[in-house]
Formats: structure tokens, C-alpha cells, sequence
């Protein structure tokens, strides 16, 4: 069964959640990904998403004394990572798909090993521009947009390469979901335009959509009301993480463009420890979720990057 599949196929009192990962550092083991996993894969999860990341540059220092540019991943292995999750866990596996630092011919490559690993769902993404950039800088021969890479997969799952040539022994389809913003991306000039993009994308093909972070969920409801007045019908996940911090009361803003409600604000600021403010992330958290349950949602999708205990408490009292 895919992602899309059991979405769309979750009864109304079934409650469930996926969670998102990001492969080690260069140069590190598994150990401390799959010890994450552990933890969470008792509460039986729908999927877990994995990340990819665009290359970046850093300074070396050569040993003349002078500093070399050079561009590197630091977070390689996205495709291995999803099969050996796959084989190890039988979850299914879902890994992002970006524009950023590719070529649509690495993009057609990526596909194809995904495909015979057995790799069903993808997130598609345009992906986060380079670090050293002021805006999004499409690569030399790759795509600008995520509805650019969607119209390549979906071509890809007609049968087609990029070229056109005709694929002499398609695989299996993949389905696919995209990423969405309740209160907006911070490059959209407005909320409604970076919705009517959002509608693109469930027209070209998406599936379904994950929303970035948020705190406050009246900007989600309000966000699923309007996508449905403006035609947009494919489930849209809510995607949550726990403050486990103080000091993500400044950062979370800033880093994910997402508003922290007053009523937690005040709470947190009371807080004299990072383990107040990981208690109060998860009370906070297990009643934002037992309200969005009470909405009518089903699946809600886990951040756990800095909060994998609090992700699984959470989980233990919810579930």
C-alpha cells in the first residue's frame, strides 16, 4: 500500500502518525538514525519521510595557509537511507525529491534507483535555495519550481524520460506529495497566491500535501477551509514539532517563518530550564493534536529533528 493509498483509506476513528528524519552527517553511522527509529516505530507509523539537502560550500584550509572554496553534502545518502529503513523496519518510506543543486538528469537518475529499490512514494519539493545565495537559484539544467519536477515525474510515470525517449520497460507509478504552508512561504507575496500554487500542484498530480510547522491551529483550520473554496480537494496533513528548548522561542519564528501563539509564548518565558520548556512543548503539542483529532484529521506528521523524546511521548499519550 502507498502513502496516498492509506490516506485515502483511514477510517474516521483511526488515529495515526508519520514522522520525518534527516540522514546522518558525512562521515557518521546509522546508529543514532536507527536508535531514532526505534523509539518511534513501536507506535506503528504510517511512513517516515526522509530528507535530502542541497550541497553547500565551505572554506578549507590548504597548507599554504590559504582557504579553497569547495561545495560538498553534508547530509549524503537520502535513496540508501529510505531502502534500509524500508528492509529493516517495513514502514513504508517516503523520500524527498528536490529541485535544489540537481539536474533533471540526476533528478531522472534518482528516479530510477528509487524505483528499483521498490520506493513507491516521494515528496517532491523545490527545496530550500543554497546557503550563500539571497534567493532561489535554479542549477544549470535543472528545475525552477516544484511544479517543473512534478510534470518530470508524472512524465516519468507515463513512460517517458525527460528527453522524451519512451522508457522501454516502465516500472511501478509513484505517488507523490508536496509540502504546503498555513501561513505562507516566505518568498510568496500572499498567503492566497502561494495557495493558488498549491492548487497547481494537486492539478499537475499531488496527492496529497504536509504542512510546514505551526503552533496555532486556527491557521490551519482557516488554511483547509480556503484551500477548499479555491478547489483543493487532496488531504493536506498537518505537520507538527514540540518546542524542547528556551531558546526556539526566537529561533522556531525566524527559521520557519510560523507565528508562536501569545497563550505559549507567555508560557515559555516563565520556563528557567531546556527541560521546562521540553515539558511544556509536550503538553502544548498533546493537546494541539488532540484537537486537530477532534477535527476530523487522521494522520499528523512529526518534526523531529532536536525532539525525537518528545515526538515519542507524545505519541505514548496520544496513542
Amino acid at each position: 500500500m502507498t502513502v496516498a493509498d492509506y490516506i485515502n483509506q483511514q477510517t474516521s476513528d483511526e488515529h495515526r502518525f508519520s514522522f520525518e528524519v534527516l540522514p546522518p552527517l558525512k562521515g557518521n553511522g546509522t546508529e543514532a538514525l536507527f536508535r531514532t527509529i526505534d523509539k518511534l516505530a513501536v507506535f506503528n507509523p504510517a511512513f517516515i519521510n526522509i530528507t535530502t539537502h542541497h550541497s553547500e560550500y565551505v572554506y578549507k584550509e590548504l597548507d599554504n595557509g590559504q582557504f579553497e572554496r569547495q561545495r560538498i553534502r553534508r547530509r549524503p545518502g537520502t535513496i540508501a537511507i529510505a531502502s534500509a529503513i524500508k528492509q529493516r523496519y517495513n514502514i513504508p518510506v517516503e523520500p524527498h525529491v528536490i529541485c535544489s543543486g540537481q539536474t533533471i538528469e540526476q533528478i531522472e537518475y534518482e528516479l530510477l534507483d528509487l524505483q528499483f529499490l521498490g520506493i513507491r512514494n516521494l515528496m517532491l519539493l523545490r527545496g530550500d535555495k543554497a546557503k550563500e545565495d539571497s534567493r532561489f537559484t535554479p542549477t544549470p539544467g535543472g528545475h525552477a519550481h516544484t511544479t517543473d519536477l512534478i510534470k518530470q515525474v508524472v512524465r516519468f510515470n507515463e513512460g517517458f524520460f525527460a528527453d522524451g525517449t519512451p522508457i522501454k520497460h516502465p516500472g511501478p507509478k509513484f505517488d507523490f506529495g508536496v509540502a504546503c504552508y498555513p501561513e505562507k512561504h516566505e518568498e510568496a507575496p500572499n498567503l492566497e497566491r502561494d495557495m493558488e500554487y498549491l492548487k497547481q500542484k494537486q492539478d499537475l498530480g499531488a496527492q496529497y500535501a504536509v504542512t510546514q510547522l505551526f503552533y496555532d491551529n486556527e491557521k490551519y483550520f482557516q488554511f483547509v477551509e480556503k484551500a477548499r473554496q479555491m478547489g483543493i480537494t487532496i488531504p493536506i496533513i498537518p505537520g507538527i514539532k514540540p518546542m524542547a528548548k528556551l531558546s526556539q522561542l526566537t529561533v522556531v519564528p525566524k527559521t520557519f517563518h510560523c507565528d508562536i501563539p501569545e497563550a505559549l509564548a507567555k508560557e515559555i518565558v516563565k520556563c528557567k530550564t531546556d527541560e521546562q520548556a521540553m515539558q511544556l512543548g509536550i503538553e502544548w503539542t498533546t493537546q494541539q493534536c488532540r484537537e486537530l483529532y477532534a477535527h476530523g484529521v487522521h494522520n499528523i506528521h512529526f518534526y523531529t529533528v532536536s525532539a525525537v523524546d518528545s515526538v515519542a511521548e507524545v505519541a505514548r499519550r496520544l496513542l
